[in-house]
């Protein structure tokens, strides 16, 4: 049987939007968190996701990128290293500073319990120490939003990371095979057999690609994307999520003084920090700081005031550092790197600055374009099939109890392909396994 979407639709936001959430004081750590670390060490889709991304940074070549990775993800008392040390008054004045360069519209802060300081600071363990703790493992956070939002349960983030580190590769390796190989006449070729199976990368006698795209960068920059989801989406008692920030612009006038929008999540610009505290490489943290746009299309913008706020936060001038150019009309500009002195007129009539890497990991981010509205929709799955497990949708638990356990196991993507071709009765198969396992 399918159910008919205007129904499940009206449900769902009866049911999920109309609940009341026990939002949590976002000054001090999730009281749910201990529950989701719980629930995801249980999961094994959530556990192998776990281990694929500690052995892709194991990949990486470069000795810094490498353990700087290994470290931010895969050590449970890693030190979150942009709050070592700091004081509450410190904290303030970040927040000011962020709103005088206006990069912080504090009426986006209005819904936060602590205002926009806990928004770009979340709680940490041991904070203002030498060594600031995660305030839960890296492997139980989300990978959104709570509720709608993609990957919104315990664990989710390591999925979404695992799928995004998978498309960055081959999305490099399609870039090779089509741009970077050149045929015995020393002009370029793509192989006939592009496309086939156990392709061995060889195009028209020559095997090895004559551009340069970076691997490390490449595996790198998906793992460490939504470092700071770990910080930003901590758990409430009810299994929702802290309220997430949105800063990096005002909504208003963030195009270098005209009209524009570079707001985005606070998770985005706090890794930015993190990166460029951990003193990692100008080419990297831009690459990661594209996830969420590519700085073409008039879009540099954007990159650059996340940039900026990331640099404000951590402490460090980013001009200095190489993140941040300025141009002759003084405004600061994405560098041109990798090219010979950079001696670079950035006022020609194209960008000269934008690597490949950039776009390929803003490619490499789009999952959420199913995992969305797979999230959306199998909220209201699992509200039509929770009677017959004994739930009731309405219960202040349901969340804990019967909705975050599901999709931890089997993710929302999974369930709606099942339901695309089994319907109701292949959800609720899956589910099924969960009850006999006594995990439901």
């Amino acid at each position: 049987m399918r159910l008919c979407g205007c129904v499940l639709s009206a449900l769902v936001l009866i049911v999920l939007a109309g609940k009341p959430a026990l939002a949590g004081d976002q000054t001090v750590p999730g009281a749910g968190n201990a529950n989701a670390i719980a629930l995801a060490k249980q999961s094994p889709m959530v556990q192998s996701a776990y281990q694929f991304i500690q052995s892709q940074a194991s990949k990486i070549k470069d000795v810094k990128l490498r353990q700087e990775t290994l470290d931010a993800i895969g050590n449970p008392q890693t030190c979150v290293t942009h709050r070592a040390h700091l004081t509450d008054a410190q904290k303030s004045a970040i927040v000011q500073t962020l709103v005088s360069q206006g990069l912080l519209n504090l009426s986006d802060a209005a819904s936060i319990q602590g205002g926009a300081k806990a928004g770009v600071f979340p709680p940490v363990l041991d904070d203002g120490t030498s060594c600031p703790k995660l305030p839960q493992a890296f492997f139980s956070a989300p990978g959104s939003t709570s509720v709608f939002g993609h990957h919104s349960y315990p664990g989710g983030l390591v999925i979404h990371e695992s799928n995004n580190d998978i498309a960055d590769v081959h999305l490099a390796d399609e870039y090779r095979t089509v741009y970077g190989h050149s045929g015995r006449s020393g002009l370029p070729t793509i192989s006939g057999d592009a496309t086939g199976d156990g392709h061995d990368g060889k195009h028209d006698g020559d095997s090895n690609p004559d551009i340069f795209i970076d691997e490390d960068i490449i595996v790198g920059a998906p793992l460490w994307h939504d470092w700071a989801k770990t910080l930003v989406f901590q758990w409430n008692a009810d299994g929702s999520e802290f309220i997430e920030l949105n800063f990096g612009g005002t909504g208003s006038n963030d195009n270098y003084g005209a009209a524009g929008d570079s707001r985005t999540g606070a998770h985005h610009i706090i890794t930015i920090a993190e990166e460029m505290k951990r003193g990692l490489s100008p080419a990297f943290v831009i690459t990661m700081a594209c996830a969420h746009s590519a700085p073409t299309s008039g879009n540099e913008f954007k990159v650059v005031n996340w940039l900026r706020a990331g640099a404000i936060i951590a402490q460090i001038d980013p001009v200095a550092r190489g993140y941040l150019y300025v141009d002759s009309k003084g405004n600061l500009r994405l560098p041109p790197l990798r090219q010979l002195g950079n001696n670079v007129n950035l006022n020609t009539g194209g960008q000269t600055n934008v690597l490949a890497e950039y776009t390929l990991h803003n490619l490499s981010d789009a999952d959420f374009t199913y995992s969305g509205p797979a999230v959306d929709a199998v909220n209201v799955l699992l509200q039509s099939i929770a009677p017959q497990f004994g739930v009731n949708p309405s219960d202040p638990n349901y969340l804990n109890r019967f909705r975050n356990p599901i999709l931890s196991f089997f993710t929302g993507e999974r369930l709606l392909m099942i339901y695309s071709n089994e319907g109701i009765g292949g959800v609720s198969a899956e589910v099924q396994k969960l009850r006999d396992a006594g995990l439901i």
